[in-house]
């Protein structure tokens, strides 16, 4: 999917700034749109359709990449990343689910930029000088073989580039090192694995009161809210949505001796009114 979609590389535009302006050109699609090119793309594997998904989502891409920029990564590597997974995304996207590609695109977009920056997050600390990049970049194919610099070879090397003798025993150090994996490989090193000594934030305050409105509204609110639908509305967005075996628009379709396209405008009725319910309490404009 991704090499047929073939969407605007930022290479092949010239420049991040260009690129970024081309992004957002693509206009933005309205929900009725979205539903039928998703919908094409389901069933039909329409490829285009896809593309189209994808274009008019890439100035999403930007703006997250544009929050990943401090750990000193290009913003152009951020954003190829973010793009395969806005990708994964329009290709795992169901139209039927009521929910806009946006915000189930952006779990995606975030995962893939997540890895890459935790995947070259090493790299990028060790060269923060333009001397110490040059050292970076020109090591590997400086050093003669694989055995560590002797003191000689230490002093051509930092003579050649202009850094201090040290800096290339740290940087050798550094490159010949090998990563930490997060989580331990056995149980014996559960306990020394950083996975079991990293910050746990679930106490901090703000993280306490986003959590007491979730199940707020996880249960009050959405009990109000269910009680404002009428008896056939309700009926469906809890069989839809709130059972332990989720019923299709075709089994609702069957129960109430409609078309499965009136169910799934009820639905889509009933859930814009319970959104707005709910609305006030999210503190939600």
């Amino acid at each position: 999917m991704t090499q047929a979609l073939a969407f605007p590389a930022i290479s092949a535009i010239g420049s991040i700034d260009a690129y970024i302006g081309a992004a957002k050109r693509f206009p933005i699609l309205t929900e009725a749109e979205e539903f039928r090119l998703a919908t094409r793309f389901r069933d039909e594997n329409d490829l285009e359709a896809a593309r189209q998904l994808v274009l008019s989502h890439l100035r999403l891409v930007v703006s997250i990449a544009r929050g990943y920029l401090g750990y000193g990564l290009p913003h152009a590597d951020l954003i190829q990343e973010g793009n395969i997974g806005l990708m994964k995304a329009v290709k795992r996207f169901d139209p039927q689910q009521g929910v806009r590609l946006v915000s189930f695109a952006i779990h995606w977009i975030k995962a893939e930029i997540h890895e890459y920056v935790v995947r070259n997050w090493r790299l990028v600390k060790l060269a923060t000088t333009k001397a110490q990049r040059k050292l970076f970049f020109n090591l590997r194919s400086m050093k003669p073989g694989s055995e560590a610099l002797t003191p000689a070879q230490v002093d051509d090397v930092a003579q050649r580039l202009n850094v201090k003798p040290e800096e290339v025993v740290e940087m050798e150090t550094r490159l010949s090192g090998r990563d930490v994996a997060l989580e331990a490989g056995s149980e014996d090193e559960e306990g020394f694995a950083p996975i079991a000594y990293l910050e746990d934030n679930r106490s901090e305050p703000t993280r306490v009161l986003e959590a007491r409105d979730r199940d707020y509204l996880h249960s009050e609110g959405l009990r109000a809210a269910l009680t404002e639908l009428d008896a056939r509305s309700r009926r469906i967005v809890e069989a839809r949505w709130l059972s332990e075996n989720p019923a299709t628009l075709h089994d609702l379709a069957a129960e109430f001796g409609v078309s499965a396209e009136r169910i799934r405008q009820i639905e889509a009725k009933a859930m814009q009114k319970m959104k707005t319910q709910l609305l006030p309490l999210t503190g939600t404009a």
